[in-house]
């Protein structure tokens, strides 16, 4: 009985060293920098666009928090963002890559004489008031705050000045179910998409895009010249 209790209580305590281990991954974004192969040659571009699954501009990452783009890469990884080609990149990524990678890209373009932009959100029109303030919860505005830009928690995208097409295909996604190659499986964001058609989610998307952020394409050649 001692030896079963013993047993036990070790393998208790290997447990959590390897739970406290994993935790502890931090990402480092020098070792990031040299990770990026697979991920220039579409967020590298300026104004690349994506065909699938339908003709939209690859979304700026550079200057999205470390703790958003980790999550996304993880949900790819497991499959509750649905996307062929970002599965398939997503795979070949250990834990450690995913967190380098992240952060990389949450500092790349936020050097010293890159600020980000001051100027102020221009006010929503009576019709995108309306539409925002469907939301009776004000769930958009709370988890990606008022200006679109400061999101509540790390694991929330900051919206403002994304690319409008991709907004709107992103958003679309919030609303397929059932589908293998597209979808995303998120309860909250699922729950917000459909209260909207998708001429609406249309609508949305221009005015977020159209605010001021932090958000931007790091061309491949300032990359190097980084490196």
């Amino acid at each position: 009985m001692n030896k079963l209790l013993t047993t036990m209580f070790a393998l208790a305590v290997a447990c959590v060293t390897v739970s406290a281990q994993a935790q502890k991954i931090t990402g480092n974004a020098e070792n990031g920098s040299k990770k990026v192969a697979m991920c220039v040659g579409c967020h590298g571009i300026i104004g690349y666009q994506a065909s699938f699954p339908e003709i939209h501009k690859v979304p700026m990452i550079a200057g999205q928090s470390a703790t958003y783009l980790a999550s996304a890469l993880a949900a790819y990884k497991s499959g509750d963002r649905k996307h062929p080609t970002m599965r398939a990149i997503a795979d070949t990524l250990s834990e450690q890559d995913i967190a380098d990678l992240s952060a990389y890209y949450s500092q790349l373009g936020m050097q010293e004489g890159d600020a980000p932009p001051t100027a102020a959100a221009k006010q929503p029109s009576e019709r995108m008031q309306a539409l925002i303030s469907r939301d009776k919860d004000n769930t958009c505005t709370k988890c990606h705050g008022v200006d679109f830009n400061t999101p509540n928690d790390g694991t929330v995208a900051k919206l403002a000045g994304q690319h409008a097409d991709y907004l709107y295909v992103a958003l679309k996604s919030y609303k397929t179910d059932k589908n293998q190659q597209i979808g995303r499986s998120n309860g909250v964001m699922s729950g917000q998409a459909k209260k909207f058609s998708n001429a609406e989610l249309k609508e949305l998307s221009s005015y977020i895009s159209s605010l001021p952020g932090e958000l931007k394409t790091v061309p491949e050649s300032r990359i190097h010249r980084a490196k």
